[in-house]
């Protein structure tokens, strides 16, 4: 018998009916204890003797109380009174999905809304290893404010019992609990409603979360057409069409549903669940990127056509096709003259990823990658598994993988600055075991032909060096070089050259035998990965000219260059196999800052675009002088401050800016060109910018004020000649006058001007005294500790590590040597952060601020790659 208006279950006072299903009535109420109403579903008298459906209840309320997604509805509470077991969730007020189909078809745009949202949801309820097995339209409730809630997870089944314990008993169809009864549901012979089960639910077999997406599919079908994808005269009929039958293609019922669209309904509706989409979280991303695109009034979407060839796999490149042609996945040609590239994803932890490559056998593919906060290690994995294994090493990142099943990796790691850490280059069977020691001091490399021969970059006296084999130079740079790659004939070495550390703006190079180099691409604004071509007659990259949204790209060895590959967001080009599969990863890359201020507890998160990376801190702790050089800000560099209390940034203008003056009234940029480098002060408030003379020095690596406001301090060389810093008078006329010894380079000044911490490439921290030169190495500091500032009374410097995370800072005194910790530096989300870039202490100790380098990527297998 229903229940009451005004009967009470617990704290719930019943108000009123609102539906029936197979396990249940839903009933209205109110909760007295919180002042809101509620839906209770309470279990239908016939059921309560009945074990499978108590169970499967029970199951119920297990299953949504292990969820909380904007998209899946909430449960409250549960509890059990005379005998009846009931529970309370979110009361929905809207429309089942099978209400809004009541007049037709749904608008194409509507349809895929409410299937990106179902996606999300599913996706969610996936990671947590539960499957709903039973999603249809009465199974959807779309709020008023146009939020799908999915329903109903009385037949969802905990992915880890489905392999320990088999299926459940075969039972009556249900339906959802706050929809009526629907009219076509009939009984069948196993769990789920007929017309949205998957292939393998109708035969009564294992399934797994793809199937979720078949229903998902047939859902979407009947969105966008009206009607339902599988219906015969009986649940047998239904059930033997869902078997053998596809449904009609949308296209030939006359609707404007764009092909694209289409096939991807029809990937989703694949009879076996390999050959549809393998994550509701990668259905989820395609539909929304191609709900992106549409532009014509009628609401079609863009159609791309897929060549002939087997079914499944057509399906598959149409969909990848919608993906690129949506959200920046555009293919460097029409899709009609060549097969479209399908994604896969490979890891799906919060990290980031630095190289990855495959095994010989084309199936293995191994990476480093540091996530959820921990250091890099090194991973394997099977092209056919999302699963992972560490490889067992100690804390390292990857190089290389050799032919002979060795890998080259990098251990005992310290951060350089930018995307660069320096390293022991080291050896290890891929099987196992201890790394073997072979260079130390390297930043990138690469295994030649020869299997004990490398390609290694190095820095030396302030010089970038590409080392091939390692010991012969066969280029240099004041900049940086990155992704070395021998090539197939092992005579040859491709590389990315970065005229500026630590832009990632540049050229690609090869530099063949003996001395030959010659320059393939240039004008990069952004440039990262590189590989060779099989053939050895191309070079593949990821670069753009504009912002940081690099694509895929690749260049002949006469200079032809064309676009491949397109995607949203920063790119990175990893590896290529034999047979043309690619490796690549999709990177959010960004500096962000924090600090401290003077008299607070906590730290206040300073970051302001995508690429905030602190340069100074005025004395007082008020003032944050920091650069943005991000996709947000265009992807050139530009010089900001912002109040350390949170307020607003002030853009400055052009370059990169390095100093604020004692009086912060003046802030030193360095703006960048193939011309050269120029050294400017901007005003903070009014007034024009001033340039300072710094000839006959050519590459310049960064600028200090002098603490008098006047003279400015130049880190940089004369031709031909190592880093040193010089000190530059504006307006005396005078050159630049030498006051650091070749290869050391103020890091920091004391507060009088009259002392300066140097640092070196490789090279330990030095105290120099600036009117004589004369400079001695710091006791109690270690290699890879770097200068932040001297403290009030210059007796002491604050010194850090850029290769820890946490990052720790040291109070060194000047005299003795004595190390005392100072802090230890984290932000609060430490995923990504790979290392703290630059620390800038207040000389009174009362506050800081400093930035740190956050990675998260995710790394995909592409094939169709042309």
């Amino acid at each position: 018998m229903p229940l009451a208006a005004g009967v009470r279950l617990g704290p719930y006072e019943i108000l009123g009916p609102l539906g029936a299903g197979g396990m249940g009535e839903v009933y209205r109420a109110r909760d007295a204890r919180l002042g809101r109403e509620v839906a209770i579903k309470v279990l239908a008298k016939r059921g309560r003797d009945d074990a499978d459906r108590l169970q499967r209840f029970e199951q119920e309320a297990r299953a949504v109380s292990a969820l909380s997604h904007p998209n899946i509805v909430a449960l409250y509470d549960v509890g059990e009174q005379d005998g009846a077991p009931w529970v309370v969730t979110e009361l929905l007020e809207g429309d089942s999905l099978r209400d809004k189909l009541k007049d037709g078809a749904l608008p194409q745009r509507k349809a895929v809304d409410y299937a990106v949202q179902v996606a999300q949801g599913l996706s969610a309820a996936h990671e947590r290893g539960i499957v709903h097995r039973d999603l249809k339209p009465e199974n959807l409730i779309v709020s008023r404010d146009g939020r799908v809630k999915i329903l109903d997870f009385g037949l969802a089944k905990l992915a880890e019992r489905e392999s320990a314990g088999g299926e459940a008993p075969h039972s009556q169809l249900t339906t959802g609990p706050l929809a009526k009864a629907a009219p076509h549901s009939e009984p069948g012979l196993v769990l789920g409603t007929v017309g949205y089960m998957s292939p393998e639910q109708v035969r009564g077999q294992a399934l797994d979360h793809r199937s979720d997406l078949f229903s998902l599919g047939a859902v979407l079908y009947e969105m966008l057409s009206g009607r339902r994808a599988f219906q015969g005269a009986s649940a047998a009929d239904t059930m033997s069409a869902v078997l053998r039958e596809d449904p009609p293609d949308l296209a030939s019922l006359g609707l404007h549903v764009s092909p694209a669209l289409g096939q991807i309904v029809a990937h989703c509706l694949e009879k076996g669940a390999d050959e549809r989409f393998q994550s509701a979280r990668d259905l989820a991303f395609q539909l929304r990127a191609l709900a992106s695109t549409s532009t014509s009034a009628s609401g079609a979407l863009p159609a791309l056509e897929a060549p002939p060839r087997s079914r499944w796999r057509r399906v598959a490149a149409a969909v990848v096709a919608m993906l690129l042609a949506a959200s920046g996945f555009v293919a460097g040609r029409r899709s009609a003259e060549r097969p479209q590239p399908y994604f896969r994803q490979l890891t799906f932890q919060r990290g980031a990823i630095r190289r990855a490559r495959f095994a010989p056998d084309g199936q293995t593919i191994v990476y480093a990658a540091a996530f959820d906060g921990r250091p890099f290690e090194v991973f394997g994995a099977r092209v056919e598994s999302p699963d992972s294994r560490p490889l067992g090493l100690p804390p390292a990142d990857l190089f290389a993988v050799g032919r002979a099943g060795e890998i080259a990796v990098s251990v005992d790691q310290r951060y350089r600055g930018g995307v660069q850490f320096a390293g022991t280059l080291s050896r290890v069977p891929l099987a196992g075991g201890a790394p073997r020691p072979v260079l130390e001091n390297v930043y990138e490399a690469d295994w030649g032909k020869d299997p004990d021969s490398f390609a290694v970059v190095r820095s030396a006296e302030g010089w970038d060096r590409l080392e091939f084999p390692p010991g012969k130079v066969v280029f240099q740079t004041h900049g940086w070089i990155s992704h070395p790659r021998v090539g197939p004939g092992g005579d040859r070495v491709a590389f990315l050259d970065h005229p500026t550390f630590p832009e990632d703006e540049g050229q690609l190079v090869v530099a063949g035998p003996g001395d030959a180099k010659q320059v393939l691409s240039t004008g990069w604004q952004s440039l990262q990965g590189l590989v060779w071509s099989h053939d050895a007659r191309e070079l593949w990259f990821a670069g753009t000219r504009s912002g940081k949204t690099r694509a895929i790209h690749a260049v002949s060895l006469e200079g032809a260059e064309r676009l491949i590959v397109r995607v949203p967001g920063q790119l990175t080009l990893q590896d290529l196999s034999r047979d043309g599969r690619a490796l690549l990863t999709r990177d959010s890359a960004r500096f962000e800052a924090a600090g401290l201020l003077p008299g607070e507890a906590r730290e206040r998160n300073l970051s302001w675009l995508d690429s905030s990376l602190a340069a100074d801190l005025s004395n007082d702790g008020r003032t944050l002088l920091f650069s943005e050089g991000g996709e947000a800000g265009g992807g050139s560099t530009a010089a900001y401050t912002r109040p350390t209390d949170g307020g607003p940034a002030v853009r400055l203008g052009e370059g990169q800016p390095t100093s604020l003056s004692a009086d912060g009234r003046l802030v030193l940029v360095l703006r960048r060109s193939p011309a050269g480098t120029r050294v400017v002060a901007l005003p903070t408030g009014p007034g024009a910018e001033t340039e300072i003379a710094v000839a006959p020095l050519q590459d310049i690596l960064w600028a200090y004020w002098h603490p008098d406001g006047r003279r400015v301090l130049i880190n940089g060389a004369g031709p031909d000649q190592p880093v040193r810093t010089y000190l530059v008078d504006p307006g005396s006329g005078k050159p630049p006058q030498a006051v650091t010894p070749e290869g050391l380079w103020v890091v920091a000044m004391s507060p009088d001007g009259t002392r300066a911490a140097l640092g070196g490439t490789g090279k330990p921290i030095h105290i120099a005294t600036l009117a004589n030169g004369n400079a001695r190495e710091l006791s109690g500091t270690r290699p890879g500790d770097r200068p932040s500032r001297f403290s009030a009374d210059g007796r002491s410097l604050f010194v850090f590590r850029r290769d820890e995370v946490p990052c720790k800072v040291w109070r060194v005194d000047l005299a003795t040597g004595r190390r005392e910790l100072f802090r230890e530096l984290l932000p609060a989300d430490p995923a990504g952060v790979v290392a703290v870039s630059e620390v800038q202490v207040l000389p009174d100790a009362r506050g800081y601020a400093y930035s740190y380098f956050r990675l998260l990527s995710e790394l995909y297998l592409a094939e169709g790659l042309r």
